[in-house]
């Protein structure tokens, strides 16, 4: 089917009124909470041919957090839904005065690779809840996911209500052509600036979860054991292809010797014996090259790690040492298990190298000075993050995510994803 009638024939469906009752959103959850649950293997092996994730990565980043999102959603969607009384003027004395929400309509979600399946049907879950169509593209970069997400979404709902297409740059350009009534885009900051323009054509609104290199501050109170672990947990997740991974840590000095070394005592604690291949790999051979190319060009700097395999895409966790903002690793975001430290001697200097730079995505600070806590967090502008931990802000439903500046624009997750469609 041609992706303008596609389109064409979900607005007939969205027009008919049929996604509005409360009764068939949540059936249509229910049905997504079903499919997912019932075909847990079926991912898992999606997983493991695109990525090498193991079953238990799978569950934990991917399928139970959408699990736990949809069971979250059905659960508060009758109140998100109510009509919103607020006060009237007593120049309006005798109205009443309430909020509807409404559904946008015709939604496009158009999802990345690095976490293929939770990252395409996580929006959708926002989208049906809020009463919309969707057309749902996934990424071409994981075809074995695509193909998965295509089957089981076809299987479950009539394509003029849902409807996944498949493809790459050709379908993305054909989907940004037509006129939707929301777009929900989940990439890089190149691809988010085209869909943004895109979008302007039909003043479309739009979600923009996006990247950037997310920093880390280390200070002197911090316990280093502590960060370390949960530091290379970041980095080792998804082998560091994750948009609020940690990209690079400041550290105060003296700390970078003891901090190494706690972080290599915790990759030996994550993968006894050396044995690594329970760890993702790099997605494709085109990423696998750039990140390899970023640890070449600083080959010299490297203290952990630092092997590459070609045959299987697996980057070695790996540590530079004595990185300056001039390097090339510094130039982008690393979308691999590479961690650059920096020194500071100044917590000011520290503060002053991310403000002039592009507002990240994520931010992390072990301390256990609230001076310190106080004067990172109400400084930096970020989008969101932890103290004294990483990542593990998004395994919330209470709180949206999404990005600042370049970092993205909307936020989703529970109740934010409902208002954001």
């Amino acid at each position: 089917m041609e992706i303008s009638q596609i389109v064409s024939r979900q607005r007939e469906f969205f027009n008919s009124g049929k996604t509005l009752p409360l009764s068939f959103r949540l059936e249509a959850l229910e049905k997504l909470r079903l499919c997912i649950k019932e075909n847990l293997k079926t991912v898992e092996e999606a997983m493991m041919a695109d990525l090498r994730k193991s079953s238990f990565e799978t569950y934990m980043t991917e399928t139970g957090f959408l699990l736990e999102e949809i069971r979250y959603t059905q659960k508060h969607l009758k109140k998100w839904a109510k009509p919103k009384k607020v006060k009237t003027p007593i120049a309006q004395f005798y109205s009443k005065s309430y909020i509807l929400a409404e559904p946008y309509g015709v939604s496009l979600i158009m999802s990345p690779w690095n976490y293929p399946f939770q990252l395409c049907i996580a929006p959708l879950i926002g989208a049906i809840a809020a009463g919309n169509t969707a057309v749902v593209k996934p990424s071409a970069y994981a075809p074995k996911t695509s193909s998965c997400i295509n089957s089981l979404i076809s299987k479950t709902f009539p394509s003029e209500y849902i409807c996944v297409v498949e493809g790459g740059r050709e379908e993305n350009a054909k989907l940004l052509e037509e006129k939707f009534d929301y777009i929900f885009f989940t990439g890089s900051v190149e691809v988010g600036k085209l869909v943004m323009s895109k979008a302007s054509k039909h003043l479309t609104p739009v979600s923009l979860e996006l990247g950037g290199k997310s920093p880390v501050f280390i200070d002197k109170s911090a316990n280093l054991q502590v960060c370390a672990r949960r530091i290379a947990f970041g980095k080792v997740l998804n082998a560091g292809q994750t948009c609020v991974a940690p990209d690079y840590a400041l550290v105060e000095k003296p700390l970078a010797e003891k901090f190494v070394e706690f972080y290599q005592k915790a990759l030996d604690e994550f993968f006894p014996d050396g044995n690594m291949d329970n760890m993702p790999v790099i997605v494709n051979q085109k990423h696998f090259e750039r990140v390899k190319g970023l640890i070449e060009a600083s080959k010299q700097k490297v203290c952990i790690g630092g092997a590459c395999d070609e045959k299987t895409r697996f980057i070695q966790p790996t540590v530079m040492k004595d990185v300056t903002f001039e390097d090339p690793i510094m130039g982008q975001e690393i979308f691999g298990p590479v961690l650059p430290i920096i020194e500071y001697e100044s917590l000011d200097w520290a503060i002053k190298q991310v403000k002039d730079r592009p507002r990240p995505l994520a931010l992390y600070l072990f301390t256990t000075d609230e001076s310190v806590k106080k004067k990172v967090l109400g400084t930096i502008n970020f989008g969101g993050g932890c103290v004294n931990d990483t990542i593990v802000h998004l395994a919330t439903s209470e709180m949206g995510f999404g990005g600042v500046g370049e970092s993205g624009m909307g936020c989703y997750h529970g109740k934010n994803s409902f208002d954001a469609f």
